[in-house]
């Protein structure tokens, strides 16, 4: 397996959740890490925090300018382009009859449309080193929760893509994987209204008895399933599911 240390890391989504604790966990293991988000503030203290080996860039993966200059903050910062991890995402939840086309297209957008486009414009620095694209599906794509079929329509997008991608760009030497979390505590349920920020993580945890281990699951160990996809050299194509068994349908008693 490919080793972490030096390897140039892009985590979209870096300022809170999964993909702060993506960007934690690479660093602490040598990797030169370029975080990007929307709120600068939140993504620079973010990088601050990390250290050295982690930069960070206010970039909307929705705007073309914005692709531009964080692959140019990445190279700047790690000299090439080794993995990117696709993880910027926002919810939308409502029932069909109410959805709202704009809100509709924003999701999509942020979820598969600009990391797509962030992907195509990283191909040739992920040629170079023989480079890992990996996206972030969900739990959604398995478990039927109503009103969650904007976001879930999503991550099934980013699931397949995953396929097409892998077998698009398996000859030219780049790996292309995803990884299904189960119930983990981020700040995205709070900014799509599900959950407020009093009750969220007492809400989130509820859940855990849908999961056959009996608990929600936590950032960094998304983190350690999206380090084996990016360092394990003949997998490609993959979903990896890190969901303590959420989607074996199995409710706890």
């Amino acid at each position: 397996m490919k080793a972490i240390k030096d390897m140039s890391i892009i985590v979209t989504g870096g300022g809170s959740g999964i993909g702060e604790a993506t960007a934690r966990y690479f660093a602490e293991r040598g990797a030169m890490v370029t975080i990007c988000g929307r709120r600068a503030d939140r993504i620079m203290s973010v990088a601050a925090t990390i250290g050295e080996h982690c930069v960070g860039i206010a970039a909307d993966v929705t705007d073309a300018e914005d692709r531009s200059s964080l692959i140019e903050a990445a190279l700047a910062h790690g000299g090439g382009i080794d993995v990117l991890i696709n993880n910027a995402a926002n919810m939308y939840r409502a029932p069909v009859e109410s959805l709202e086309q704009d809100r509709l297209a924003d999701v999509f957008s942020t979820n598969v449309i600009g990391p797509m486009m962030l992907t195509g414009l990283c191909v040739p620095h992920l040629e170079a080193r023989k480079g890992v694209v990996l996206f972030v599906g969900s739990a959604h794509t398995k478990r039927a929760f109503p009103g969650a079929s904007p976001y879930a329509a999503t991550k099934a997008a980013v699931e397949t893509l995953t396929a097409v991608l892998a077998a698009e760009l398996g000859p030219r030497g780049i790996r292309v994987s995803a990884i299904r979390p189960g119930a983990v505590y981020t700040e995205i349920n709070q900014r799509a209204g599900l959950f407020d920020d009093d009750t969220a993580l007492e809400r989130l945890q509820s859940l855990g008895s849908a999961h056959v281990l009996g608990r929600i699951g936590t950032p960094t160990e998304i983190a350690e399933g999206l380090a084996y996809l990016a360092c394990a050299e003949w997998t490609t194509g993959a979903v990896l599911v890190v969901d303590g068994g959420l989607g074996l349908g199995v409710t706890n008693a």
